[in-house]
């Protein structure tokens, strides 16, 4: 296997086409067929779905996660690149839930801007280190503490939710107080189906299998709005609900209890500096924002 033909396998996956792949090496669409062609004729099985978007193959996520390490190490150890190979700050593809991304992660990408520039996938917390056993990310937030097979996987700490809606909704769909009764009526507001929170926090109040109306609001910004607007309930954490709370714009649902998720950082077990960088300052923005 070549380099400029896992370089393809690499692009074509990441820019979802041959055609955005081909503008991305400098090579011409057809250079990019004949370069992944070449690698699956090597690896004797088809690697990518030719879709829109394209995607691997289950046999192209295990070469796919060996192309990006190899390509890791060809960039920051100065060894010679395939022509027509972009020329470019290295990419490092990771995987970050919605909060983290929202509150303390992002500023922790920032400061090494000048090293890397990201792929972020947004993912759940809970989901995430599935991107990395496919190896579309070389990192990952995740909730998972037993490393994914040829990763590496540190404690952050922890973000910690209470649940919260606005005096007027409170009055109206909790006006006996915090029953079963009234959270399988009471509207919640989830982030996406893949969202456990809620029912999460349901199911340790007694709530167990209620299936109260849902409201889903897929951004973290836009979440925590409709919680302030009265669409309906939500778990958020403090950096989202501590100025609304001031202001007694949002009232805690249920003093006392809260819902705590425990963060990892997971990451190739290869090391390169650049993604050695990355973990530096994720770990250390997380040491500032999360609960130990």
């Amino acid at each position: 296997m070549e380099l400029a033909q896992l370089e393809a396998l690499v692009a074509v996956v990441d820019e979802g086409s041959f055609d955005a792949a081909a503008r991305l090496l400098h090579v011409t669409p057809s250079a990019v067929s004949q370069r992944i062609k070449a690698l699956e004729a090597s690896a004797g099985t088809v690697l990518v779905r030719r879709s829109r978007p394209v995607a691997p193959t289950s046999a192209g996520t295990d070469v796919l996660r060996s192309a990006r390490q190899v390509l890791a190490v060809v960039r920051e150890t100065g060894l010679p690149r395939p022509r027509g190979a972009a020329d470019a700050l290295p990419l490092v593809p990771i995987a970050v839930n919605g909060d983290s991304l929202h509150t303390w992660a992002l500023p922790a990408l920032a400061a090494v801007a000048h090293l890397a520039v990201f792929d972020v996938h947004r993912e759940d917390q809970d989901h995430s280190a599935e991107l990395l056993r496919q190896g579309e990310v070389m990192a990952a937030v995740t909730t998972q503490a037993t490393p994914v097979q040829g990763c590496t996987a540190v404690r952050l700490g922890v973000m910690r939710y209470r649940p919260f809606a606005t005096p007027a909704f409170v009055a109206r769909w909790f006006p006996g107080g915090i029953t079963a009764e009234a959270f399988a009526a009471a509207p919640v507001v989830m982030f996406d189906r893949k969202d456990d929170l809620q029912d999460r926090y349901l199911r340790a109040r007694g709530g167990a299998g209620a299936e109260p109306p849902r409201h889903y609001i897929p951004s973290s910004d836009d979440f925590g709005r409709a919680v302030r607007l009265g669409l309906g309930w939500g778990l958020l954490p403090a950096e989202d609900s501590a100025k609304a709370e001031r202001a007694g714009e949002l009232v805690d649902l249920d003093p006392g209890r809260h819902v705590d998720v425990e963060l990892h950082w997971q990451q190739w077990s290869l090391r390169t500096p650049v993604l050695d960088a990355v973990a530096h300052a994720i770990r250390s923005a997380a040491a500032t924002s999360l609960l130990r």
